[in-house]
Protein backbone atom coordinates (compact mmCIF):
# COMPACT_ATOMS: atom_id res chain seq x y z
CA UNK A 1 0.00 0.00 0.00
CA UNK A 2 1.21 3.51 -0.80
CA UNK A 3 1.82 5.92 1.81
CA UNK A 4 2.56 9.49 1.88
CA UNK A 5 6.30 10.43 1.20
CA UNK A 6 6.64 6.78 -0.78
CA UNK A 7 6.33 6.44 -4.86
CA UNK A 8 5.32 2.44 -5.44
CA UNK A 9 4.83 0.65 -8.43
CA UNK A 10 1.41 0.07 -7.41
CA UNK A 11 0.61 3.61 -7.32
CA UNK A 12 2.72 4.41 -10.95
CA UNK A 13 0.47 1.58 -11.97
CA UNK A 14 -3.19 2.90 -10.96
CA UNK A 15 -1.46 6.19 -12.19
CA UNK A 16 -0.75 5.08 -15.92
CA UNK A 17 -4.20 3.10 -16.03
CA UNK A 18 -6.22 6.38 -14.84
CA UNK A 19 -4.76 8.38 -17.43
CA UNK A 20 -5.22 5.81 -19.92
CA UNK A 21 -8.61 5.16 -19.48
CA UNK A 22 -9.46 8.44 -18.19
CA UNK A 23 -11.89 7.46 -15.60
CA UNK A 24 -11.21 6.35 -12.17
CA UNK A 25 -13.99 3.61 -12.77
CA UNK A 26 -12.37 2.35 -16.20
CA UNK A 27 -8.99 2.22 -14.11
CA UNK A 28 -10.87 0.23 -11.48
CA UNK A 29 -12.33 -2.29 -13.21
CA UNK A 30 -8.96 -2.79 -15.66
CA UNK A 31 -7.30 -3.26 -12.73
CA UNK A 32 -9.97 -5.40 -10.32
CA UNK A 33 -10.20 -2.98 -7.69
CA UNK A 34 -12.43 -0.24 -6.77
CA UNK A 35 -13.25 3.32 -7.88
CA UNK A 36 -12.04 4.27 -4.33
CA UNK A 37 -9.02 2.66 -3.59
CA UNK A 38 -7.73 3.84 -7.36
CA UNK A 39 -8.61 7.27 -5.87
CA UNK A 40 -6.57 6.93 -2.85
CA UNK A 41 -3.84 5.56 -5.08
CA UNK A 42 -3.32 8.65 -6.80
CA UNK A 43 -3.83 11.29 -4.13
CA UNK A 44 -1.05 9.38 -2.34
CA UNK A 45 1.35 9.55 -5.17
CA UNK A 46 0.95 12.81 -5.99
CA UNK A 47 1.26 13.87 -2.42
CA UNK A 48 4.19 11.89 -2.69
CA UNK A 49 5.57 13.53 -5.77
CA UNK A 50 4.63 17.42 -4.48
CA UNK A 51 2.65 17.73 -7.58
CA UNK A 52 -1.50 17.13 -8.59
CA UNK A 53 -1.16 14.73 -11.86
CA UNK A 54 -4.65 14.55 -12.94
CA UNK A 55 -7.81 16.86 -13.56
CA UNK A 56 -10.12 14.91 -11.50
CA UNK A 57 -12.91 16.66 -11.43
CA UNK A 58 -12.77 16.76 -15.86
CA UNK A 59 -15.21 14.11 -17.64
CA UNK A 60 -13.24 12.41 -19.19
CA UNK A 61 -10.50 12.62 -16.49
CA UNK A 62 -7.28 14.62 -17.94
CA UNK A 63 -3.84 15.13 -17.56
CA UNK A 64 -2.53 18.19 -15.87
CA UNK A 65 1.13 19.45 -17.40
CA UNK A 66 2.83 17.48 -14.62
CA UNK A 67 0.98 14.70 -14.94
CA UNK A 68 2.06 14.78 -19.03
CA UNK A 69 5.87 14.61 -17.98
CA UNK A 70 5.18 11.96 -15.26
CA UNK A 71 3.33 9.63 -17.54
CA UNK A 72 6.44 9.93 -19.57
CA UNK A 73 8.52 8.49 -17.31
CA UNK A 74 6.01 6.49 -15.67
CA UNK A 75 5.38 3.99 -18.51
CA UNK A 76 9.60 3.56 -18.31
CA UNK A 77 9.31 2.78 -14.95
CA UNK A 78 6.71 0.06 -15.57
CA UNK A 79 8.58 -1.65 -18.51
CA UNK A 80 11.37 -1.54 -16.78
CA UNK A 81 9.39 -3.39 -13.66
CA UNK A 82 7.84 -5.93 -16.32
CA UNK A 83 11.25 -6.93 -17.98
CA UNK A 84 13.23 -7.57 -14.39
CA UNK A 85 9.86 -9.47 -12.93
CA UNK A 86 10.05 -10.81 -16.31
CA UNK A 87 13.53 -12.20 -16.91
CA UNK A 88 13.37 -13.46 -12.78
CA UNK A 89 10.47 -15.19 -14.03
CA UNK A 90 11.71 -16.91 -17.08
CA UNK A 91 15.17 -17.87 -14.77
CA UNK A 92 12.08 -20.51 -12.85
CA UNK A 93 9.16 -20.50 -14.28
CA UNK A 94 7.25 -21.03 -11.11
CA UNK A 95 8.00 -17.20 -10.51
CA UNK A 96 5.51 -16.34 -12.40
CA UNK A 97 2.68 -15.03 -10.79
CA UNK A 98 0.54 -13.01 -13.05
CA UNK A 99 -0.19 -13.35 -16.44
CA UNK A 100 -2.52 -11.54 -18.82
CA UNK A 101 -3.18 -12.97 -22.45
CA UNK A 102 -5.53 -11.30 -24.78
CA UNK A 103 -7.05 -14.23 -27.31
CA UNK A 104 -9.53 -13.25 -30.69
CA UNK A 105 -13.04 -14.80 -29.89
CA UNK A 106 -12.66 -17.52 -32.78
CA UNK A 107 -10.38 -19.60 -30.70
CA UNK A 108 -12.18 -18.88 -27.26
CA UNK A 109 -14.46 -22.52 -26.99
CA UNK A 110 -11.24 -24.89 -27.75
CA UNK A 111 -7.98 -23.57 -28.36
CA UNK A 112 -8.05 -20.86 -25.44
CA UNK A 113 -8.75 -23.47 -23.10
CA UNK A 114 -6.23 -26.24 -24.46
CA UNK A 115 -3.27 -23.33 -24.43
CA UNK A 116 -4.34 -22.02 -20.43
CA UNK A 117 -4.91 -26.06 -19.34
CA UNK A 118 -1.38 -26.65 -21.19
CA UNK A 119 0.33 -23.27 -19.41
CA UNK A 120 -1.18 -24.24 -16.15
CA UNK A 121 1.08 -27.32 -16.20
CA UNK A 122 4.22 -25.11 -16.06
CA UNK A 123 3.32 -22.27 -14.20
CA UNK A 124 1.99 -23.98 -10.98
CA UNK A 125 1.82 -20.34 -8.54
CA UNK A 126 0.65 -18.53 -11.66
CA UNK A 127 -2.39 -16.07 -11.85
CA UNK A 128 -4.44 -16.28 -15.34
CA UNK A 129 -6.30 -13.61 -16.62
CA UNK A 130 -8.15 -13.70 -19.95
CA UNK A 131 -9.46 -11.20 -22.23
CA UNK A 132 -11.16 -12.44 -25.32
CA UNK A 133 -13.04 -10.43 -28.34
CA UNK A 134 -12.00 -8.42 -31.79
CA UNK A 135 -8.58 -7.65 -32.99
CA UNK A 136 -8.44 -4.11 -32.65
CA UNK A 137 -9.57 -4.25 -29.13
CA UNK A 138 -6.75 -6.44 -27.85
CA UNK A 139 -3.67 -4.89 -29.83
CA UNK A 140 -5.15 -1.72 -27.85
CA UNK A 141 -4.92 -3.35 -24.65
CA UNK A 142 -1.67 -4.48 -25.55
CA UNK A 143 -0.30 -0.89 -26.43
CA UNK A 144 -1.66 0.55 -23.45
CA UNK A 145 -0.08 -2.24 -20.59
CA UNK A 146 -3.18 -4.20 -19.82
CA UNK A 147 -2.17 -7.39 -21.50
CA UNK A 148 1.11 -9.02 -21.73
CA UNK A 149 0.23 -11.41 -24.66
CA UNK A 150 -2.26 -11.50 -27.34
CA UNK A 151 -3.11 -14.07 -30.44
CA UNK A 152 -5.11 -11.58 -33.04
CA UNK A 153 -5.68 -11.25 -36.94
CA UNK A 154 -2.66 -8.91 -37.84
CA UNK A 155 -3.45 -5.23 -38.65
CA UNK A 156 -1.18 -4.19 -41.14
CA UNK A 157 1.01 -2.17 -38.84
CA UNK A 158 4.65 -3.11 -37.24
CA UNK A 159 5.96 -1.86 -34.08
CA UNK A 160 9.41 -2.05 -33.33
CA UNK A 161 8.86 -2.56 -29.90
CA UNK A 162 6.98 -5.58 -30.37
CA UNK A 163 7.68 -9.42 -31.50
CA UNK A 164 5.62 -10.70 -33.91
CA UNK A 165 5.00 -14.61 -34.50
CA UNK A 166 2.86 -16.00 -37.08
CA UNK A 167 0.67 -18.88 -36.39
CA UNK A 168 -2.25 -19.09 -39.09
CA UNK A 169 -3.30 -17.87 -42.58
CA UNK A 170 -6.98 -18.59 -43.60
CA UNK A 171 -8.32 -16.85 -46.68
CA UNK A 172 -11.69 -15.08 -46.75
CA UNK A 173 -14.84 -17.44 -48.16
CA UNK A 174 -17.95 -16.91 -49.19
CA UNK A 175 -21.21 -17.89 -47.34
CA UNK A 176 -23.96 -18.48 -48.90
CA UNK A 177 -27.22 -20.14 -48.16
CA UNK A 178 -27.26 -23.77 -49.13
CA UNK A 179 -28.08 -24.84 -52.64
CA UNK A 180 -28.43 -21.09 -53.52
CA UNK A 181 -25.50 -20.95 -56.31
CA UNK A 182 -25.45 -23.22 -59.01
CA UNK A 183 -22.93 -23.80 -61.85
CA UNK A 184 -20.48 -21.70 -62.67
CA UNK A 185 -21.19 -17.93 -62.54
CA UNK A 186 -20.90 -17.03 -58.95
CA UNK A 187 -20.00 -13.49 -58.92
CA UNK A 188 -23.16 -12.87 -61.15
CA UNK A 189 -25.56 -15.23 -58.87
CA UNK A 190 -23.82 -13.18 -56.03
CA UNK A 191 -24.50 -9.83 -57.69
CA UNK A 192 -28.10 -10.29 -57.23
CA UNK A 193 -28.16 -11.07 -53.86
CA UNK A 194 -28.37 -9.20 -50.48
CA UNK A 195 -25.12 -8.63 -49.07
CA UNK A 196 -24.66 -8.82 -45.43
CA UNK A 197 -21.76 -7.12 -44.27
CA UNK A 198 -19.32 -8.01 -41.25
CA UNK A 199 -19.12 -4.47 -39.43
CA UNK A 200 -16.30 -1.78 -40.82
CA UNK A 201 -16.20 -0.78 -37.12
CA UNK A 202 -14.19 -3.77 -36.89
CA UNK A 203 -10.36 -3.45 -38.74
CA UNK A 204 -11.74 -6.74 -40.33
CA UNK A 205 -14.92 -5.37 -41.86
CA UNK A 206 -12.72 -2.41 -43.13
CA UNK A 207 -10.23 -4.84 -44.89
CA UNK A 208 -13.61 -6.90 -46.82
CA UNK A 209 -14.84 -3.76 -47.62
CA UNK A 210 -11.40 -2.54 -49.40
CA UNK A 211 -11.22 -5.09 -51.00
CA UNK A 212 -14.52 -5.41 -52.79
CA UNK A 213 -13.35 -1.48 -53.44
CA UNK A 214 -10.53 -2.64 -54.99
CA UNK A 215 -12.75 -5.04 -57.36
CA UNK A 216 -14.98 -2.06 -58.51
CA UNK A 217 -17.25 -4.33 -56.77
CA UNK A 218 -20.77 -2.56 -55.97
CA UNK A 219 -22.71 -4.63 -52.91
CA UNK A 220 -26.65 -3.49 -52.36
CA UNK A 221 -26.26 -4.02 -48.77
CA UNK A 222 -29.15 -2.87 -45.73
CA UNK A 223 -27.23 -4.79 -42.79
CA UNK A 224 -23.69 -4.31 -41.26
CA UNK A 225 -23.78 -6.48 -38.38
CA UNK A 226 -20.51 -7.02 -35.42
CA UNK A 227 -21.64 -10.78 -35.11
CA UNK A 228 -20.53 -13.91 -36.66
CA UNK A 229 -23.29 -15.91 -35.34
CA UNK A 230 -26.33 -13.24 -36.81
CA UNK A 231 -24.70 -12.79 -39.85
CA UNK A 232 -24.64 -16.83 -40.46
CA UNK A 233 -28.34 -17.04 -38.96
CA UNK A 234 -28.91 -14.57 -41.60
CA UNK A 235 -27.16 -16.57 -44.49
CA UNK A 236 -28.79 -19.61 -43.19
CA UNK A 237 -32.22 -18.16 -43.45
CA UNK A 238 -31.67 -16.98 -46.78
CA UNK A 239 -31.40 -13.70 -46.17
CA UNK A 240 -28.12 -12.93 -48.12
CA UNK A 241 -24.80 -14.03 -48.67
CA UNK A 242 -21.71 -12.55 -46.80
CA UNK A 243 -17.80 -12.56 -46.69
CA UNK A 244 -15.92 -13.69 -43.37
CA UNK A 245 -13.04 -16.35 -42.59
CA UNK A 246 -13.50 -20.03 -42.36
CA UNK A 247 -12.92 -19.28 -38.37
CA UNK A 248 -15.65 -16.96 -38.00
CA UNK A 249 -18.20 -19.04 -39.98
CA UNK A 250 -17.24 -22.27 -38.20
CA UNK A 251 -17.73 -20.45 -34.84
CA UNK A 252 -21.57 -20.37 -35.42
CA UNK A 253 -21.48 -23.90 -35.80
CA UNK A 254 -25.26 -24.30 -35.75
CA UNK A 255 -25.69 -23.17 -38.67
CA UNK A 256 -22.87 -24.25 -41.12
CA UNK A 257 -25.30 -27.35 -42.28
CA UNK A 258 -27.87 -24.35 -43.83
CA UNK A 259 -24.52 -22.64 -45.05
CA UNK A 260 -22.62 -23.72 -48.24
CA UNK A 261 -19.00 -21.83 -48.04
CA UNK A 262 -17.16 -21.08 -51.20
CA UNK A 263 -13.96 -19.83 -52.83
CA UNK A 264 -14.57 -16.12 -53.21
CA UNK A 265 -15.08 -15.76 -57.12
CA UNK A 266 -12.86 -12.76 -57.63
CA UNK A 267 -9.18 -11.83 -56.38
CA UNK A 268 -8.27 -13.70 -53.34
CA UNK A 269 -7.96 -12.12 -49.71
CA UNK A 270 -6.36 -13.77 -46.64
CA UNK A 271 -5.61 -12.74 -43.27
CA UNK A 272 -2.85 -13.71 -41.08
CA UNK A 273 -3.25 -14.15 -36.77
CA UNK A 274 -0.23 -14.23 -34.21
CA UNK A 275 0.92 -13.79 -31.53
CA UNK A 276 2.49 -10.52 -30.07
CA UNK A 277 4.26 -9.72 -27.32
CA UNK A 278 6.10 -6.54 -26.03
CA UNK A 279 9.63 -6.99 -27.32
CA UNK A 280 12.07 -8.78 -24.49
CA UNK A 281 10.30 -8.30 -21.62
CA UNK A 282 8.91 -12.43 -21.33
CA UNK A 283 11.77 -13.75 -22.61
CA UNK A 284 11.24 -17.40 -24.61
CA UNK A 285 7.80 -17.34 -23.59
CA UNK A 286 6.35 -15.86 -26.51
CA UNK A 287 8.28 -18.92 -28.24
CA UNK A 288 6.93 -21.55 -25.76
CA UNK A 289 3.73 -20.55 -26.39
CA UNK A 290 4.15 -20.91 -30.19
CA UNK A 291 5.27 -24.14 -29.78
CA UNK A 292 2.10 -24.72 -27.50
CA UNK A 293 -0.33 -23.19 -29.70
CA UNK A 294 0.34 -24.86 -33.12
CA UNK A 295 -0.52 -28.16 -32.64
CA UNK A 296 -3.90 -27.10 -31.25
CA UNK A 297 -3.98 -25.30 -34.21
CA UNK A 298 -3.72 -28.42 -36.06
CA UNK A 299 -5.77 -30.40 -34.61
CA UNK A 300 -8.68 -28.47 -33.87
CA UNK A 301 -9.08 -25.92 -36.41
CA UNK A 302 -6.54 -26.57 -39.49
CA UNK A 303 -7.74 -30.11 -39.61
CA UNK A 304 -11.51 -30.12 -38.82
CA UNK A 305 -11.96 -27.21 -41.36
CA UNK A 306 -9.71 -29.44 -44.25
CA UNK A 307 -11.77 -32.02 -43.99
CA UNK A 308 -15.27 -30.62 -44.39
CA UNK A 309 -14.40 -28.06 -46.86
CA UNK A 310 -11.25 -30.11 -49.01
CA UNK A 311 -10.79 -26.76 -51.16
CA UNK A 312 -9.24 -25.08 -48.28
CA UNK A 313 -6.52 -27.40 -47.88
CA UNK A 314 -2.90 -25.50 -48.35
CA UNK A 315 -5.21 -22.61 -48.31
CA UNK A 316 -5.65 -22.23 -44.31
CA UNK A 317 -2.49 -23.41 -43.18
CA UNK A 318 0.00 -23.22 -40.18
CA UNK A 319 2.88 -20.66 -40.91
Amino acid sequence: MTTTGKITLWGIEVFVATAQEASLSGAARRLGSSSATVSQQISNLESAIGATLLNRNARPVTLTPAGEMFLRRANTILNEADQAKAELAMADFSRLTRFRLGMIEDFDADVTPGLLTAMSSDLKNCRFLLETGASHRLFDLLDSRALDVIVAGDMGQTDAGMEVHPLLEEPFVVAVPKGAITGDDVAGQLHRMQFIQYTTRHYMGQVIAAHLARQNLRTAHRFELDSYHAIMAMVAAGAGWTILTPLGCMRAQRFTDAVDLLPMPFAPLSRVISLTARRDVLGEMPRTMVARLKPLLETLIVQPAVQRFAWLDGKMRLL
